[in-house]
Order: structure tokens, then sequence, then C-alpha cells
């Protein structure tokens, strides 16, 4: 500490952020991906995009639940939603054990038609990367992964100590001016969403605290309430009971919750006495377990013949503790935002994903500049200038390639979700090597123009393989299908800018005489 608290802490910032650099990049930028998990799950299965919701889809599936599993002893209808169209159907046989996560059965919303969506990786793939990683033992990924977010933890507060006027320099930008700029770019994007980097960080260290805190013990889930429990016997035919109007029901429950149904659960089938059970969209309200399912926790349960109200499940009580927990947890997921505040959560999260990337380029850039003079770098230097390339423009190049792998890859291919992984390492890998072979200057500029291509190109491809186009879905008001396709033209012109601006001899001059003060650079 004999240089100062303050350059103490400049030194603990710079060398956190850069161990973990560009871990934390990915990180960030398949976790802010993720908040939109299911509107890119639905992209990557085009063979839904041309069903529109009619005007009876619960009346529809029960229908076609009718017709389809008359012998069940559970129905389970998951309901169209703003993120997610489908209408999607699953059963379970009396003597079966429902089984969570199986594979549920899709219908056209209109025709009632049964559709068959191709295998993909999805979102879930990008989503689960954020925090497992790939390919790696679950708990060792996990320590990975908390390990980096400790590091981002302390990355941010040393930040804040470091920077003595932070928030002045919040309005501060200077375009063209090469390392200044990108102090620039760190300070805006780290003030700019400051409270969202400290609750994400924070959030997700407490998430992983039975990971780094094994002492801590996790209590098993039980059933969840409302959740019918397994018929025991060998499976018999039955006749299908008449059941009440469900309509009248769900505005009851939707009256009660301020929020729309999400899922219906029709159980006891087999027993002559069903029972109806209605559950939210998602959880209105943070101070709840969200961890368990993209549905809320409350439920109504429903007689299934007369209708009358059986039982209400309100939210759980718990301790205070357990709701600051599980507030933190919900907060970091944001399953229970609406679609405006996971745009917010998912501007505030390529902010975060601009302030790694910014800094491991500011680093370079300062010491590229110190060098400067004697025309020799440091092989620490030249290793981390390429690194950065694969790590930042590669992994934008390979998140490109991933949707096109989605479109390119034959549906009926055999563990197509496998292959739409392995063409994203594989363009990762690619774009790693390619700076050690073409130099760091021209390796910016080609992999973020081919990203540029790739992005742009998207709609086309969708258009191209797909029932549905952008102006249709635009016209159509299907807005997760065009959501998809605007983000991607826009990723597209941010990487077009961004590849010009990398274009060797596009670099400012740098300016010998008059050495501008960059005691605020991190690390100085």
């Amino acid at each position: 500490m004999k240089n100062g608290f303050r350059q103490s802490m400049a030194w603990l910032h710079t060398w956190t952020g850069l161990l973990l650099g560009w871990l934390l990049f990915a990180i960030f930028l398949t976790g802010t991906i993720a908040y939109f998990r299911s509107e890119v799950t639905w992209w990557m299965k085009p063979e839904l995009h041309g069903s529109v919701v009619g005007a009876d889809p619960v009346g529809l599936a029960l229908d076609r639940l009718a017709d389809l599993a008359p012998d069940a002893a559970v129905w389970s209808i998951t309901l169209p939603d703003e993120r997610n169209p489908a209408l999607a159907l699953s059963w379970t046989k009396p003597g079966e054990e429902a089984r969570r996560g199986a594979p549920a059965t899709v219908i056209d919303a209109t025709t009632g038609a049964v559709l068959h969506p191709r295998e993909t990786a999805g979102g879930e793939f990008l989503y689960r990367f954020h925090f497992e990683l790939y390919g790696l033992p679950r708990a060792l990924a996990r320590w990975i992964v908390g390990i980096a977010t400790m590091a981002m933890f302390v990355a941010i507060i040393s930040g804040v100590i470091t920077h003595k006027k932070i928030f002045k320099e919040f309005f501060t930008f200077r375009p063209g001016k090469g390392q200044r700029s990108w102090l620039d770019m760190h300070n805006m994007t780290a003030v700019l969403a400051l409270p969202y980097h400290v609750m994400i960080t924070f959030s997700g260290l407490v998430l992983f605290v039975a990971t780094l805190m094994p002492l801590v013990v996790d209590r098993p889930a039980g059933r969840g309430p409302g959740q019918p429990a397994a018929v025991a016997g060998a499976p018999a035919p039955h006749e299908l009971p008449q059941l009440t109007a469900v309509p009248p029901l769900m505005a009851r429950a939707e009256a009660a919750w301020a929020m729309p149904v999400g899922r219906i659960q029709i159980g006891k089938l087999d027993t002559g006495q069903p029972e109806i059970v209605l559950i939210p969209q998602r959880n209105s309200t943070v101070a709840v377990q969200s961890g368990s399912g993209a549905n809320g926790v409350e439920r109504m349960r429903f007689d299934g013949l007369t209708g009358a109200l059986i039982e209400e499940t309100g939210r759980p009580e718990a301790s205070v503790v357990a709701k600051v927990d599980m507030a933190l947890g919900a907060l970091h997921r944001a399953r229970f935002a609406d679609t405006g505040l996971r745009w917010l959560f998912f501007i505030a999260g390529l902010a975060g994903t601009v302030m790694v990337g910014s800094g491991m380029v500011l680093w370079v850039s300062k010491r590229a500049a110190k060098h400067a003079k004697s025309g020799v770098q440091p092989f620490g230097l030249r290793l981390v200038d390429r690194l950065n390339v694969g790590g930042i423009a590669g992994l934008v190049l390979a998140t490109a390639g991933y949707f096109w792998a989605n479109r390119l890859i034959p549906a009926g291919a055999a563990d197509r979700a496998g292959l739409e992984i392995l063409a994203f390492f594989l363009i990762w890998a690619v774009a790693a090597v390619h700076p050690f072979l073409r130099g760091p200057e021209r390796a910016w500029s080609e992999q973020l123009g081919l990203s540029a291509a790739l992005f742009l190109a998207l709609p086309v491809l969708n258009a191209l393989t797909g029932p549905s186009n952008l102006p249709l879905a635009l016209w159509r008001g299907d807005l997760v299908l065009a959501t998809v396709d605007l983000v991607a033209l826009v990723s597209g012109v941010a990487c077009l800018y961004a590849a010009r601006k990398a274009r060797p001899g596009r670099q400012p001059a740098r300016r010998p005489a008059r050495r501008a003060p960059v005691s605020r650079v991190p690390g100085e």
C-alpha cells in the first residue's frame, strides 16, 4: 500500500479485470441474450412461425387433448404469451410419473394440427453457457463462473474507488482519440448501468453461495402446490368426464392475480372427479422463488365438474432472510419482469458487455502507447492483443454463426442441437487462431466485418428458410419473430461501424509530444 490506497485499488481493478476478462465478456454477452432466450428459441423453430393464435386456444387445446390422450390421468396446457406464441400440450397416463422437462406436443394455434419443430439448442444453450459453461463437469464450471463473478464484483468496487471523477466522466466522450476514447467508453458504460452491474454481480454471488460456501445446506425441493401426484396402478381406459367451462375460472384467477394464466393443469381425469389447476404466467413480485420454472408460484385449484374453488395457494411465507435471497435470485433471472423491464435489463447487460470489452482493449491500448517509441512490444502485450480479438470479436462472430447453423443444418439431422453447439465452438476456435495468423488489426476488421454480414443477412436467411419474414411478422403482429430479426439488423450495423473503425490505417496517429494526463486510467 506504499503507493496509496487509490493506486492499490487501481492495480486491483486492472488485474482482476484482465485475468478473467475474456470469460467475463462471454458471461455478460450470453447472459444478456438469455433475457430473451424464449424469443431466440422461437426464432430457431421456423416450423412454428406459420401458427397464429386463434380466438379460443383453450377450447382448441382441450379438444385436441381429448383426441390425442383420451386415457390420460393428467392434461397440461401451456398457453401462448407475448414471449412464446406456441400452444403446447402434454399429458401423463395413469401410473406414470410426471417428468419435468419432458417434450411437449406443439399444435397449430388455429387449426389444431400437430407441428413438428426441429430439435434445437435454442436460447437455452446460451442461458446455460452463461453460468455453467459447456462440456465441463457441472460443479467445476460453477466454481469457475463463481470465481469470475467474485472477480467482477471486486473489479467494480475497486473501479469506483479508483476514479475520482467517475460521474463527471460519464458525460465525456471523445471519439477518434485512441486510448482516450476507450477510456471514455469504459467509464460511460460502467456508470450508465452501475446499479445494474452491482446488482447482477452480487446476486450472482448469492446464487453461487452453495458452490462457493459448500457448508451451506440446500433443502431438497418438494412437490409444488397443486401439482397432482402420479396415480399408482396399471393404465386403464376410462371415460372422459364433462368438464366445467374453463374461461370463467381463468377470468377469476386473472382478476385475483392481475396476471394472465400461463398454464392449465387438469388432473384426476381417471377418477371421475377431475380438478383444474390454474397457474399464472409469471411471478408478479421478486420476493418469491423463481428458479423452479417459468411460471409463477401461485395456484388456484377448482372442482373440474362444478367449477367450485377447492384451494387457493398464495405466495409462500418466508423469513426476511429468505425473501431477500429469493428477491436477489429473481432480480438476477428477471423471470418476474414484463417486456419493458426485460428490455431495460438487456440494455444494461449490453452496457456491461461493452464495459468489459472496452476495459480489455484499454489495457492493450495503454501499454502499446508506452512501448510505441521503442517499437518493440513485450510478448505478454502481443499475446493479450491477439487474445482480445478471439475473446471479443470471435465470440460475437460465433454467436452470429450459431444462428446461421440453426437454419443451415438439415432439420432432420441426428443430434441437431449438438451440431449447432459444435458449430458455435468451431467458429469461436477458428476466430481465436485467426489473429495469430493475420495480425490483430486485420483480424479485428475481418471478424467484425464478417459478423456484420452474418447479422445483416439473418432476416433474409429467416425469410428463405421459414414460412414468415420480417415484413410479414410486423404486419401480423408477431413481435417475437420480428424482434429477433430487428435486433440482428441493429447488431449488424454496430459490427459494421466497429469494423470500419478497426480497419488498418484508421487508427489515429499517436502524438509523442504533450503527453495527455492518464492518471485516471485504471492500473496507472
